[in-house]
Order: C-alpha cells, then structure tokens, then sequence
C-alpha cells in the first residue's frame, strides 16, 4: 500500500487495565470494534492513516467521503472506522468487506482533534480538544465519539448489556502524545480478545482445518494455541492458499512443542507438530478467548478475524 504523507504522526495508544479507573479527571468512551485511523483533509484532498502507517484512503471511499463534509479546509482527526449493522452494533467481521453488501454500513467515528487549520492542538488538554472537536463536525456527515455519561460501574453494565467489545478512559486534562502508549489513556475489554500472529494450520483436505497462533515475547514467537472456531466454511479453502503460499518448512514459534498430552488448543505435543503446515509469521488475527491457562495457552479461542492494520512484528501479549 502507498504510505501517508510525512506529516501525519503516529497514533496515540491506551495502556490495558482490568477495570475503568475512577476519579474526577477521568471521562469514558466507547472502545469502537474497528480500524483505528488518522484522516488528514487538506480542501477537498483527504488521507487515511492506518495505525501501521498504511494508506487506507483507496479502500474506504465512503468514509473519504464524509471527511470532505467537514466545513474546516485543514483538520487532522484521530478515530476509527467502524462497520455498523441496522441496529447500531459495530462488527469487526464485516469491516473486512469494505462496503455495505453484508448489511453494514462504514461509519468514521471521531474522538479527537490534532490539528485545526495552522493550529498544532495536541499540547492541548484532551477538554479543549473535545470542546473544538464537538464544532468541527457539526453538521458533517463524520460521526462523534463522545463521552459517556454515569458512573464506570453503570457504563460498564450498559456498555456489557449491549455486547460492545470495551470501553477506553481518559484523563481530561491529557496531552496527546503521538505514539505513545499513555498512563491517560486505559482501555478496557469486557471480552477477552487481542492480536496473534498466525504460524501454521492444519488442513481438512484443501481447506483450512485450524489456525496455530501465537505472539512475540522481545523478538522470540512463543505459541499460544489453535484455533477453529469461528472459522467460516466458505473462506476455509481461500484461506488455505493464502497460507500455503506463505509456507516454510520448519516451526517458527520457540516453545512447541509445549504439551505431553494436553488437548487441542490448550497445548500442543509432538505428535500434533507433524501435523501442521508451517508459515512465515507475516498475517495476524484478531482471536477472542475466556482466558490463558496456566501453561501459557488459551482456553475457547475463537477467530474473529484478519487484521490487516497491524504489524506481525508488533503484536505481544496483553496483560
């Protein structure tokens, strides 16, 4: 993909916490199931920056679109593209078409604003940032991602209720610090998922059978597990000839194998190693889980989905 212009920095990032904090400095969000993206409009010109530094602006028209809405000729916003369905739900899976066929609509929600016209805001307090932000898309068609009224307890339960993936808190007085993953900005899953990088599968004739992921501990790709649900019939056979053209004959992950007779997805033994094809560690996907064992695996994986916004490179374990 064609990279963004020089001028664009890179996102600011949340740090992972087991619950929202709670204090007078602190405002809550939504934790939107999408693309977290930067868009540039200079006039009618617009960028979309993916958070690793790839040119999405091609590949969501609609979401370009709505960015030339804006009244302002220079603005660089920080948010994250968003497949919702009739209800209002966002859903990870469906932003993988790009279009509305599946019933879904590509939606750009906005929850922060780095620069307006000449003007560099990201030494701003996050407060005057929103209170700026809350003008620059009024009446556009770019969606605003705004605080969330109550108490955390009471977010939670609503946010929980209506099966979104998390929330993200923030401390209103917080810089914006580009590429940095901050103390102000802590996010929360209600459903345990994140990244892994896929290094081999197995195969159900010419059709993938399971995944085999896993994550970079410093530079070493230590195995977390396999998976097979949420593994859709239709793409199985598509999916295996990606795969096999990324295929490599020796093991990339450095702890397998990792169980003497522990069961698919929570260890994987020597007899199951001559099973599976190995691949280079270049795809990663987005896995949902109840929880790591204790021997480092995840137990109920499910796949969600490809992610093609992240770096293989880049992905560890969240703790």
């Amino acid at each position: 993909m064609p990279r963004v212009p020089t001028n664009v920095p890179e996102p600011m990032l949340a740090r992972l916490t087991d619950r929202l904090p709670v204090g007078p400095t602190w405002s809550y969000e939504v934790k939107w199931d999408g693309y977290r993206c930067l868009a540039l409009k200079a006039g009618d010109a617009v960028t979309l920056r993916s958070r690793n530094a790839n040119n999405l602006t091609a590949s969501y028209p609609a979401v370009a679109a709505a960015l030339r809405t804006l009244s302002a000729h220079r603005v660089l916003l920080d948010g994250e593209i968003v497949a919702l369905d009739g209800e209002g739900r966002p859903s990870f899976q469906a932003l993988q078409h790009r279009t509305s066929r599946t019933g879904h609509v590509l939606v750009y929600y906005v929850f922060d604003l780095l620069q307006l016209e000449d003007v560099d805001l990201t030494q701003e307090p996050l407060s005057r940032r929103r209170q700026a932000l809350k003008k620059v898309v009024a009446g556009s068609q770019v969606l605003l991602s705004e605080p969330l009224p109550g108490s955390p307890v009471d977010i939670e339960r609503e946010l929980r209720a209506l099966g979104l993936e998390g929330a993200i808190a923030k401390r209103t007085d917080s810089r914006y610090e580009p590429g940095e993953r901050s103390d102000a900005w802590l996010k929360v899953r209600f459903q345990l998922a994140q990244e892994f990088v896929i290094g081999g599968f197995t195969q159900d004739g010419d059709r993938v059978d399971a995944l085999v992921f896993g994550y970079y501990d410093k530079k070493r790709l230590m195995a977390a597990g396999k998976v097979r649900a949420g593994l859709r019939p239709a793409a199985r056979r598509a999916f295996a000839a990606t795969l096999l053209r990324l295929k490599r004959a020796t093991c990339p992950f450095l702890n397998l194998p990792n169980s003497k007779h522990g069961r698919w997805g929570e260890g994987i033994t020597p007899e199951d190693m001559a099973t599976i094809v190995w691949v280079k560690p270049s795809l990663v996907a987005q896995v949902a889980f109840t929880e790591w064992t204790e021997g480092g695996s995840l137990r109920h994986a499910r796949f969600i989905a490809l992610r093609t916004d992240k770096g293989a490179a880049d992905v560890g374990r969240e703790r």
